[in-house]
């Protein structure tokens, strides 16, 4: 499982006022955004017209980390803080650590899709504390390690016992969206209103702690992956333990329909004036322009939020482009996106 540093619980824990947890939850947006340019760079590497199975589900999790984002945005708006999206720090480098990891643990990087990648990184990512299927025993150094869904359950008791009912936060900077269902994404008003909604981020990403369908009804994330990985989709079974079992329609995959980019990909691997450095600062610009776009939608224009939706298209379009051509100077490599944060004065400059 994603170990993160237990400090950021104990900050969490230690928290007298609702300005402490501010911090806290820009790095839970952090950490919910950290795991979108893996999932849609295996996502991209699947070629055009093929493997229709693992592409629509690795789709259907981004989208959910993207609701997480959104509604880690608004709670922290809420308690009266401002979400910071348009800043290089908050993207990671990749290989590397996610935010709140602990260092030398899990290195999830920018890679081709392969059932090996679903299984080591990001089932490892979306893994709940104790996964339904077995019992995870935990040795004296482990203790030390928190996960995600700990240090949500942390922040959402915080918020229980220092917020009055009403949030201090303007209701103005509340993001809503067309793009999302309204039992999902909702202004967050309220206490209640943002422990309901943590709910929904912990229990998309790892299930209940007695089934592996979320509040409604749909399968976790780390069950998803497994999906990918098993080959099937799970399905309620009376007769299997727990009720549940991989015995339902298959999900082929066809290794001979991805693209072999080169892993983690860097801007500066790329020869200047070439078309491919061309093509990686497009993708990188439009990268910018998306995260600046939702620092505006979070920050006092929830509007533009809608905005945003285009460019995912965008960036969608510039990343299979890449994915789709020869790498200059690596035979038989194709080129990933490298979602570096790159600002529009230093495209002047390349």
């Amino acid at each position: 499982m994603l170990r993160l540093d237990s400090k950021y619980v104990q900050m969490v824990e230690s928290a007298t006022s609702l300005a402490d947890l501010h911090f806290l939850f820009q790095k839970a947006i952090e950490l919910e955004h950290a795991t979108i340019p893996p999932y849609l760079t295996a996502m991209y590497s699947l070629k055009p017209g093929t493997n229709a199975g693992p592409k629509g589900i690795i789709h259907s999790i981004v989208i959910e980390e993207m609701l997480h984002m959104t509604i880690s945005s608004n709670i922290l708006n809420a308690l009266g803080g401002q979400p910071v999206i348009n800043k290089a720090d908050f993207v990671p480098s990749y290989p590397g650590n996610l935010p709140m990891g602990i260092g030398g643990g899990l290195i999830v990087g920018i890679e081709k899709f392969s059932k090996d990648l679903v299984k080591n990184v990001f089932m490892e990512i979306e893994e709940p504390e104790n996964p339904i299927e077995f019992k995870v025993m935990l040795s004296a150094e482990d203790v030390t390690y928190k996960t995600i869904g700990e240090f949500y359950a942390a922040l959402q008791k915080k918020i229980g016992e220092l917020a009055d009912d009403k949030l201090p936060g303007d209701p103005a900077r509340q993001v809503t969206s067309n793009f999302f269902p309204s039992d999902l994404l909702y202004p967050i008003l309220t206490k209640e209103d943002a422990i309901n909604a943590i709910n929904i981020i912990v229990e998309q990403g790892e299930g209940t702690t007695t089934s592996p369908l979320d509040q409604d009804g749909e399968v976790a994330h780390y069950y998803r992956f497994e999906e990918i990985y098993v080959g099937k989709k799970l399905v309620k079974n009376p007769d299997a333990p727990n009720g549940f079992s991989f015995s339902g329609d298959p999900i082929p995959f066809d290794a001979a329909s991805v693209y072999p980019i080169f892993p983690n990909t860097k801007t500066d691997m790329l020869p200047e004036g070439t078309e491919a450095r061309r093509r990686m600062n497009e993708f990188n610009s439009s990268y910018y322009s998306l995260l600046d776009g939702l620092h505006t939608a979070f920050n006092g224009e929830p509007g533009n939020l809608d905005n945003c939706i285009g460019l995912m298209y965008d960036i969608k379009l510039y990343a299979e482009k890449l994915c789709a051509m020869p790498f200059p100077g690596k035979d038989g490599y194709t080129i990933a996106p490298s979602f570096e944060f790159i600002s529009p004065a230093e495209f002047l400059l390349t």
